[in-house]
């Protein structure tokens, strides 16, 4: 009798607990089905949250002409509560990682939030048809999340972190220069600031970052790859050709480029620099290495960054290479310009580049005190153009932190314990 009573009240706590789920998750999939311009909601797994949407929103080509047309923008919304708060991760790029159940956030892992995940336009899923690149602007992206933060806003009324990471980590810095009242913290990874289309900071950096034996050995190695041209060329062409992949310059320039490229790699990537085959290894040894990491992909006309590569030229910025070292051993005369020569096509290769974006955003920076923290590594060759520069004790909200020894792939959880406390303090004492 009392084993009876046991399961029919077992019964009725688990009747009761699923038609709670069942009706928080009608609410917010009704809520997000009432939003303006919101479109195709399919709900997908996730291992973090209760639950997890991708959709895609309309949105306007172009700002200033709305006469322009519209396109289709992906975004995707995990769901931890109404009253929570919400970070709004600005993706640079496309968004198919997010996708994943295992994703989530080191932001809303640490202060238990929702998340919007934004697209990128002209990535992936988010790329207009046709592709007419004018409409690819900072701007024109920016006007995308203030449309989606609004949008998604009449569902989460607590307070908004955006955050992002390299590109991503710029575009959050853009968004808050352009509509700093749109969210109230911002915590841009790894953001550069470039003011060119090559900068000028990142050569100089590389020639000093890390100890002089680590730098030597890069460089050497460099070099042993430009000595053995004639073997390694070959193994070059052939990769690229089983890849079936397109250059619009000839293959020992692109050769030439790929070495040039391995030490921003190095440091950016954070790799071992015990990894680094001796200069006594075999050719394929050495090519095996550089390949792994130096993949022809990032200079071919196949590349999946052209829509980078296209904003970079006109607005976002660059590095270039120093060549003066292995001068003796290179086919390309010069590597100016190269992201024009090599990267683009002839039509957008005549792109002039626009600093207006980069004064806008140093002006907003220099003359503002938003609720942002700035992450950065130490090692990481883009740190060179970040924004290191600005006096924070002159400021009580802005924030840098510099992790030492960091490269690229530098997050909060990166810092020695002392520096991760202040930064996870100072972001709860500005969500109370």
């Amino acid at each position: 009798m009392k084993s009876s009573l046991r399961l029919l009240l077992l019964f009725f706590v688990v009747l009761f607990t699923t038609s709670s789920v069942t009706a928080q998750e009608t609410e917010l999939l009704s809520r997000l089905n009432s939003l303006n311009g919101i479109k195709n909601i399919t709900q997908i797994e996730s291992e973090h949250f209760s639950e997890k949407y991708v959709m895609f929103i309309e949105q306007e080509l172009d700002n200033t002409d709305k006469k322009a047309g519209k396109f289709d923008q992906r975004i995707i919304v995990c769901h931890r509560g109404f009253d929570k708060p919400t970070v709004l991760v600005t993706e640079g790029y496309e968004a198919e990682r997010y996708l994943s159940p295992k994703y989530i956030d080191e932001l809303a892992s640490l202060f238990n939030t929702n998340i919007v995940v934004v697209e990128y336009r002209y990535f992936s899923k988010s790329t207009p048809e046709p592709c007419d690149w004018k409409y690819l602007t900072v701007d024109n992206s920016l006007y995308d999340l203030h449309n989606i933060r609004n949008t998604i806003g009449e569902i989460y009324k607590n307070k908004w972190i955006s955050t992002g990471i390299s590109k991503g980590g710029q575009t959050t810095m853009f968004y808050r220069a352009l509509f700093p009242e749109d969210v109230d913290i911002s915590v841009p990874y790894v953001a550069p600031l470039n003011m060119s289309l090559e900068d000028g900071r990142h050569e100089p950096f590389i020639e000093k970052v890390g100890d002089k034996k680590s730098r030597k050995k890069i460089k050497d190695f460099q070099t042993e790859l430009l000595k053995r041209k004639p073997t390694l060329i070959p193994m070059f062409r052939e990769y690229c050709e089983s890849k079936n992949y397109d250059f619009r310059l000839p293959i020992e320039e692109v050769f030439d480029f790929s070495v040039l490229e391995y030490s921003f790699a190095h440091w950016q990537f954070g790799l071992s620099i015990d990894k680094i085959p001796s200069l006594k290894s075999t050719d394929k040894e050495l090519f095996d290495y550089a390949i792994k990491i130096l993949e022809p992909n990032y200079f071919s006309i196949q590349t999946p960054y052209t829509s980078f590569n296209v904003q970079a030229v006109k607005e976002l910025g660059y590095y270039g290479y120093d060549t003066k070292p292995f001068k003796k051993y290179l086919t390309i005369d010069s590597s100016k310009d190269y992201m024009r020569r090599l990267m683009v096509c002839k039509e957008l290769s005549e792109e002039p580049f626009d600093i207006s974006l980069y004064n806008r955003t140093v002006n907003y920076l220099k003359e503002n005190d938003p609720k942002m923290i700035f992450i950065y590594g130490e090692y990481d060759p883009w740190s060179a153009s970040g924004v290191t520069w600005i006096d924070t004790d002159k400021k009580d909200n802005l924030n840098i932190f510099v992790c030492p020894k960091g490269s690229h792939a530098t997050r909060i959880n990166s810092f020695p314990e002392s520096s991760k406390s202040e930064i996870i303090n100072l972001i709860e004492k500005w969500l109370e």
